[in-house]
Formats: structure tokens, C-alpha cells, sequence
């Protein structure tokens, strides 16, 4: 079953610690943030590219299929019938790809999942822009993941935003 927009959103931020602990050091923040991060867009990237490759190939298989039975019409009276359902399931699943947007959704959570993974991996290896030592390196990686986690969620924010007035408009 396709998923709702509720479903689309990336993950909400861990809970933040009681006031008076220590901060979270930096294996934690990896572990708890960082990874849980990328398990998440990985795991919605894939639900999506697999929802849109399923949905559109059973489209591209009815859309190539009512051609080949219109030149059959005349052995059977009911092969009409069968082209008008194969005709509106096309409309169908053309009009649920661009609802749900499983395509674009795929490649933004993609993207996003790719760019944590390249912060991660260039923090670990101390390539720059972590080159320091090792506190400003650790600062530098949490400003720069929230940056990517705050501007994938702006950007959700505005697709829904876009999409409800598109809705109160129609």
C-alpha cells in the first residue's frame, strides 16, 4: 500500500538529554544521530524507488497491452471491456505516481542519505573539512549534519505546504 504524507517525513530529532549530563560524545552522536539518520532515508529511498518501478511497470505493461487487443476486438465481445479497464488502470497509476511522487521522493532521500554517509566518512578519516582536532572536528560535523537534516526538512515542509494549497485551489 502506498504511504501516506505522514509517512514522507524525514525522522524527528532523538530526544535531547536531562538537563546537568554530560554532552553526547562523539561515537554517540554517530551511533544516535548519524546512523539512525541514514538507516532512515535509506529505508524510505528504497520504499519509494520500489513503489515507483512496480507502479510503473505494471502502467508501461497495460498501456503496451490495449494496442495488441484492439486488433483482437473482433474474437471476443467482452476484450472491449478489457480495454477500457486496462485504459482507466493506466489513468490510475499515472495519477498515483504524480500524487505520491514515489520518484522524487526517492531521489531527494537518496541524496540525502549519500550526503550523511559522505559526513560521516570524511569525519572519520579526518579528511577536510575535519582536519582539526578532534573537538572542532566533532563541532563541525554536528553544524553540518543538523545543516542537512534542517534543509531536508524545510524542504518537506514546503512540498506539503505547496501540496495543500494546491488542494484548497482544486
Amino acid at each position: 500500500m502506498p504511504p501516506s504524507e505522514a509517512d514522507t517525513r524525514p525522522a524527528p530529532a532523538p530526544p535531547a538529554r536531562p538537563s546537568g549530563s554530560e554532552q553526547m560524545t562523539a561515537q554517540e552522536y554517530l551511533e544516535q544521530r548519524v546512523e539512525d539518520q541514514i538507516r532512515w532515508y535509506d529505508a524510505k529511498s528504497s520504499h519509494n524507488q520500489e513503489w515507483f518501478k512496480r507502479l510503473r511497470l505494471v502502467e508501461i505493461m497495460a498501456a503496451a497491452t490495449i494496442p495488441l487487443l484492439s486488433g483482437l476486438t473482433a474474437a471476443s465481445p467482452l476484450l472491449p471491456i478489457a480495454i477500457g479497464i486496462l485504459g482507466a488502470s493506466v489513468a490510475i497509476i499515472a495519477g498515483s505516481l504524480a500524487l505520491f511522487q514515489f520518484e522524487s521522493h526517492w531521489v531527494e532521500y537518496r541524496s540525502a542519505c549519500e550526503a550523511l554517509k559522505r559526513e560521516k566518512f570524511l569525519y572519520l578519516t579526518g579528511a577536510e573539512p575535519f582536519a582539526g582536532g578532534p573537538a572542532a572536528s566533532f563541532s563541525l560535523l554536528v553544524q553540518r549534519v543538523e545543516a542537512l537534516l534542517s534543509e531536508e526538512n524545510t524542504n518537506w515542509t514546503q512540498v506539503m505546504l505547496k501540496a495543500q494549497e494546491a488542494r484548497e485551489e482544486g
